[in-house]
């Protein structure tokens, strides 16, 4: 038995003269939390519709728990959960009805709907908000009860396109404990995301994809590693000394260019060696430090370091990308 949730093989897609996808392979284990990352436009909107039957590819072929997606979307369908990039509630009924009316669509009896729809208000800590009118409800309460109703079928994998975007950090801990939780309860998650730090607390393996075309996969720290080496931080003691200590860290051989934002300096270095000889150098030029540290990179420069730019920082609302692709 094949032990991948999700198989891809040379998904495509295009829309008009624009590719979106270019022959996408992608393998899911079961049980897994799997990041597809990349900028708005990068193609995984596009790759989660297909996967969920909603479009269909122009070339290759996706399977999802077995099934073809075009030639078996119906038992697809029965088998997966969706969370969107915008709520998919209505907001003129309690949260009991929205998924009562999600569990009778879907067959469910009246009373198993009922049971169901207060199993997953009191999973979700809605059950004090039960009776009341969604449009009622903050922006962390709607995401909530969104991925709530993707759950009343309890599918065996679970879509979530851009789950978090435009949730305040505190919103955004408590959908990230609750997707821990599906994942350790058996659900494979599909998680596509812009945040590159969501991904690296989240994601089991990540693939980064970049206008329909795969750059890079592997385990968050494998593709930190991608970075280069590893990154020096240095903090001067005198903030007046960071364009010096900038200047000095400049001229080590063998490093990376620094950058600075505020007084903390970064820069890539290969080896300690060349991390002694940054302190040499600062202590002859007698910039004394508050700080300096030797870390791994993170997700965000390993992101640059693959495709040659930065992931685009999602706004404050809601992206854009399910609507451009």
């Amino acid at each position: 038995m094949d032990d991948l949730a999700i198989r891809t093989e040379g998904l495509g897609k295009s829309f008009g003269s624009e590719r979106v996808l270019d022959g996408l392979d992608l393998h899911v284990p079961a049980g897994t939390i799997f990041g597809l990352l990349g900028p708005n436009g990068a193609g995984k909107t596009t790759a989660v519709r297909i996967l969920a039957t909603l479009l269909r590819p122009d070339s290759g072929r996706a399977r999802v728990l077995g099934h073809d997606v075009v030639e078996q979307a119906a038992q697809v369908r029965a088998a997966i959960g969706l969370t969107g990039q915008y709520a998919a509630v209505d907001d003129l009924i309690s949260a009991t009805e929205n998924l009562y009316l999600i569990g009778r669509l879907l067959g469910l009896r009246p009373r198993k709907a009922r049971a169901r729809a207060g199993d997953l208000l009191t999973a979700f800590g809605l059950a004090d908000v039960a009776g009341t009118k969604v449009k009622d409800y903050s922006g962390g309460m709607r995401r909530r009860l969104d991925l709530a109703a993707s759950l009343v079928g309890e599918p065996a994998v679970l879509f979530l396109d851009e789950p978090t975007t435009g949730l305040d950090l505190a919103s955004r801990n408590q959908l990230w404990d609750m997707i821990r939780d599906l994942a350790a309860g058996g659900t494979t998650v599909l998680l596509t995301t812009q945040y590159l730090e969501e991904a690296d607390r989240l994601a089991d393996q990540i693939m980064v994809i970049d206008h329909g075309v795969t750059v890079a996969q592997g385990s968050p720290a494998e593709l930190k590693v991608l970075a280069g080496g590893q990154v020096l931080e240095v903090r001067p003691l005198r903030a007046g000394d960071a364009a010096a200590a900038v200047s000095v860290l400049g001229r080590l051989a063998g490093a990376g260019p620094p950058s600075r934002e505020g007084d903390l300096i970064t820069l890539q270095v290969p080896d300690e060696e060349i991390v002694m000889a940054a302190a040499r150098s600062l202590d002859l030029a007698r910039i004394p430090v508050s700080h300096l540290a030797v870390r791994l990179p993170s997700l965000d420069e390993a992101f640059l370091a693959i495709t040659g730019h930065h992931a685009a920082t999602p706004s404050a609302g809601p992206a854009l990308e399910g609507a451009s692709r």
